[in-house]
């Protein structure tokens, strides 16, 4: 690891310092990027969607609750898939604590996936995760967010994602699509965002961002790949010797 200058009290305290102000610059920067989203044109949800829940089937109206907002985060599993996506699950360990808070400030926040419910469902508790997981199998609710695509689609390279068109191999893709529900019950997609956008929903990496070494992804996929595994698969690093008792 690179190692920075070692310098006086007073010298450290005065780089600090004037470092502050581009850590100002850049929350300002977001709060006026922040509102800029918050003014952007909805669009008006006209398909009546139906999801597959642990408590039956439900509309998208449903699935707001008491709400009048409703974050969907896009889970990258398709039916039958049976590689669990790292990514998407190192974001899905951030949503249940952020959810305690959410629930109580107009937003509801759910997670969807294209396969069965009964596919989830195993998952879902082998992880502990609390959020609600739901199915869009039976709609074209995934198709219509632009985070599945079919095979016509794939093979004729006419897949959009993240707002560009090109060809792509991968059927499903991870994603946030934002939901506004008004006072006579209509339903806007107010706002979508899609791969590295989901890193905003990532407190690990704030963390790391403030260390020496920063995210250190250093390896051959120069991402969270070369490190994020399953909460459940982690080794530990320091492995006990052997005793000569054993």
């Amino acid at each position: 690891m690179h190692r920075n200058r070692v310098v006086s009290r007073e010298d450290w305290y005065q780089a600090h310092k004037a470092h502050l102000a581009r850590e100002k610059e850049l929350t300002r920067l977001r709060e006026r990027i922040a509102a800029e989203r918050r003014e952007l044109p909805w669009l008006k949800i006209r398909k009546d969607y139906v999801f597959e829940t642990e408590q039956g089937p439900k509309k998208l109206a449903d699935l707001f609750g008491a709400n009048s907002q409703l974050i969907v985060y896009h889970f990258m599993f398709g039916p039958g898939c049976t590689h669990h996506c790292e990514g998407c699950s190192f974001l899905a360990d951030h949503i249940d604590g952020a959810n305690q808070h959410l629930r109580h400030h107009d937003v509801s926040l759910i997670v969807v996936s294209r396969a069965p419910l009964a596919e989830l469902l195993p998952y879902k508790q082998r992880m502990g995760w609390k959020f609600d997981w739901v199915s869009s199998y039976a709609s074209d609710f995934n198709f219509d967010m632009q985070v599945s695509f079919t095979d016509k689609q794939i093979a004729a390279g006419d897949t959009t994602y993240n707002f560009e068109t090109r060809p792509r191999t991968s059927k499903e893709l991870p994603g946030t699509s934002v939901f506004y529900r008004d006072e006579n019950g209509d339903i806007f997609l107010t706002f979508m965002s899609r791969a590295r956008g989901g890193e905003a929903l990532i407190g690990t990496y704030d963390y790391l961002d403030m260390t020496p070494k920063g995210r250190n992804e250093t390896g051959p996929y120069n991402g969270l790949m070369d490190w994020v595994r399953l909460h459940d698969e982690y080794q530990d690093r320091l492995v006990a010797p052997p005793s000569c008792c054993d």
